[in-house]
């Protein structure tokens, strides 16, 4: 019988389905499937991955079905981070797992719920994203009659917690994770594969939005290399068009970037193994110096240009308010959140049941239910 976790086609540093560290729980099962296959189809069917459709990424979700949401962003890092997974003959499972498992703790609001809850949640723990997408796969998600969570491997469970991007703050790593010690490569690829796709994905909002003009982009170098070489193809090509192919362009070239220099560190590092990997303790997965500056520059335009435009700051503040609200209110009235919180709170305490349960909020939920409690305690 052909054994489906024999992955002769990976390179001896890539992780492997027949060599995981296995599962919380032991499961039985006569499904062929590769462990981290039936990781990343987990994740898939959850319901925190289904509500990350209608959480913001920029732009509330209610401005237009245009824009991207945390889910279609995941999609995008899946992509990416398989397009580099392939190249350099690293698991692609376990990478689509990561990348579509990294956003599932995030709040509505995009980055102002994280951080309005990490202000409420202060001298409770805080709260940070990344921590709290191990929380949703590790207990919070309810679908096994045997355990609590999606059972994941420890491979997976690791990456989530050792994902960082810039705009995220320290995660705590427990010490069966080995705090300290590099992830896997594919767990290095997501952080670059979320950058990549937050970025470009964040022009072409931005430009659809009206936010963001052609104009204002001619200041960064990157964008105008890469504007000159769609332009050198397609002499006529409209200003739609143009975006377009020039963000395709953009990615395309990051992606060689992030595959030339990563292959130069496993070669310069003897990377041969896991174990080299975490001997070395290095992180392998980066852009190449120029790219890297370039990156910084377009970074600094968006925040500058987009993050900080006064209509996504309305957003901001409206974020604030609602979120600030709805923990107040049920942190008085934990009897109002629904049946099943009720029995965390023994085991977690309100303050942070309550977190979870906004954290779990889509954007529109979460302005639902504010309009409905606060029209409810008017009338009491």
């Amino acid at each position: 019988m052909f054994d489906y976790n024999e992955r002769p086609d990976l390179a001896p540093f890539a992780c492997t389905s027949a060599a995981s560290k296995g599962r919380k729980y032991p499961e039985e099962s006569s499904d062929p499937r590769p462990m981290f296959e039936r990781d990343r189809d987990r994740v898939i069917h959850c319901a925190a991955f289904r509500r990350l459709e209608y959480k913001t990424q920029v732009f509330l979700n209610h401005e237009g079905d245009y824009y991207r949401t945390r889910l279609t962003h995941s999609l995008e890092v899946a992509q990416i981070g398989k397009a580099v997974a392939l190249r350099l003959r690293l698991n692609s499972d376990l990478t689509e797992a990561l990348a579509l498992a990294h956003d599932l703790g995030h709040t509505p609001f995009g980055h102002t719920g994280e951080e309005v809850l990490n202000q409420l949640m202060q001298g409770y723990g805080g709260f940070e994203h990344n921590y709290q997408s191990f929380r949703v796969v590790n207990e919070l998600e309810e679908r096994y009659a045997e355990f609590d969570g999606l059972n994941l491997s420890w491979e997976v469970r690791e990456g989530i917690l050792k994902h960082s991007s810039p705009h995220d703050v320290p995660t705590r790593i427990l010490d069966e994770f080995l705090p300290g010690v590099v992830p896997s490569i594919e767990g290095q690829l997501i952080n670059y594969a979320d950058e990549i796709a937050y970025n470009n994905h964040d022009i072409d909002d931005g430009i659809k939005s009206g936010y963001l003009t052609l104009d204002q982009l001619k200041e960064v170098e990157l964008w105008q290399r890469m504007v000159s070489r769609v332009r050198e193809r397609y002499p006529a090509i409209d200003d739609k068009r143009l975006v377009a192919r020039t963000v395709s362009a953009l990615i395309g070239m990051q992606i060689t970037d992030i595959c030339e220099t990563t292959w130069a560190n496993i070669q310069q590092y003897g990377i041969n193994s896991l174990d080299d990997l975490r001997r070395v303790n290095r992180v392998l997965v980066h852009f190449s110096p120029q790219v890297e500056q370039e990156n910084m520059a377009l970074k600094k335009f968006l925040k500058e240009k987009l993050y900080r435009h006064h209509k996504v700051d309305k957003m901001r503040v409206k974020a604030e308010h609602v979120l600030s609200k709805l923990f107040e209110a049920y942190l008085k009235r934990p009897n109002l959140l629904p049946p099943k919180y009720h029995r965390r709170i023994e085991q977690n305490g309100v303050e942070r049941t309550v977190a979870d349960y906004l954290a779990g909020m889509t954007d529109r939920y979460a302005l639902d239910d504010y309009k409905t409690l606060f029209e409810t305690f008017e009338r009491v």
